[in-house]
């Protein structure tokens, strides 16, 4: 049991409160339950970020879709902007957990916790998000996809509080897509994931991101499978290549839940489904947010 609580009602309180070995909850839907389950004894000194004001809201600011720390996985699936121009996040938010865990927990504790099974992070990556970070030296941006650092770690210093995640907005005829293999549908966690982002010009491949999650130490970009779509018609070989190189980019544990061959086989069955939910949303073509129930209900 913790022996020090503070319920801080500033960003400048919580921070000062870090910089004295205090650690951060907000929904504790990782924290809390991961005691509970006895994994981590809660720490000595938490400091309760819920009252924070500043740190909630949804809304673009100068090009940037800015989601406060404490938006909730609700609030994110939930945000029409979101689920326009953002879909792959609205993806990922919308099967956290349960109802109960995305009416509580956050985006920023789920970032923050950095598991490599997590299912925001993909999205976030391919999107091109970053974390703002206050510290008592300042503030600082960092890219989502140089966070994580290894399974439940990441970059920040033990001082610094995630106040934002922002990312830009998608260019015209973007779209964006996370699917995960899943073998129930309320309090899963991913044993395979992939994220996919596409923009298309003139027909062909403009740029594109593909990240691969549960399928290795940290959640990745795979270069190979971005190099196997870029610049074509996205035909089914492009597909077939992009997500046989997010394949051969796994490295996968087995457990209880699946093999490591198993995964690796599944790698690019689910890669093929995200690229091609983003290839038709970049289209303007309907894909269901979440995409994960519609796509493994279409093909099986």
């Amino acid at each position: 049991m913790s022996s020090t609580y503070l319920a801080a009602t500033s960003i400048e309180e919580a921070v000062n409160a870090l910089a004295s070995g205090a650690r951060p909850v907000a929904g504790g839907t990782d924290l809390v339950v991961g005691a509970r389950q006895g994994k981590a004894p809660l720490p000595d000194s938490l400091v309760a970020i819920h009252r924070i004001d500043a740190l909630r809201g949804i809304g673009m600011r100068s090009g940037l879709l800015r989601i406060g720390a404490l938006a909730s996985h609700e609030d994110v699936e939930g945000d029409l902007l979101v689920r326009e121009r953002f879909t792959g996040l609205a993806d990922a938010s919308g099967i956290v957990g349960s109802h109960a865990t995305r009416h509580v927990g956050t985006l920023g504790g789920n970032v923050m916790n950095a598991s490599p099974a997590m299912e925001t992070g993909g999205p976030l990556i391919c999107l091109g998000a970053q974390v703002v970070l206050v510290s008592p030296r300042g503030e600082r941006r960092v890219a989502v996809e140089d966070l994580f650092t290894a399974p439940g770690r990441t970059s920040a210093e033990a001082d610094e509080l995630l106040t934002a995640i922002e990312v830009p907005e998608p260019a015209t005829a973007t779209g964006s897509c996370y699917v995960r293999l899943e073998y129930r549908r309320q309090m899963e966690i991913a044993i395979v994931g992939a994220s996919a982002a596409v923009t298309l010009a003139d027909g062909k491949v403009s740029l594109a991101r593909v990240a691969i999650t549960a399928l290795a130490p940290t959640i990745h970009r795979v270069a190979a499978a971005e190099a196997a779509l870029t610049g074509t018609h996205a035909s089914d070989q492009a597909v077939e290549l992009a997500a046989a190189a997010a394949a051969a980019a796994s490295r996968p544990i087995s457990d209880v839940r699946g093999s490591d061959a198993y995964r690796r086989a599944m790698a690019a069955v689910i890669t093929k489904r995200a690229i091609r939910a983003a290839l038709q949303r970049a289209r303007g073509e309907h894909v269901p947010i979440p995409a994960s129930p519609a796509l493994h209900a279409a093909t099986g």
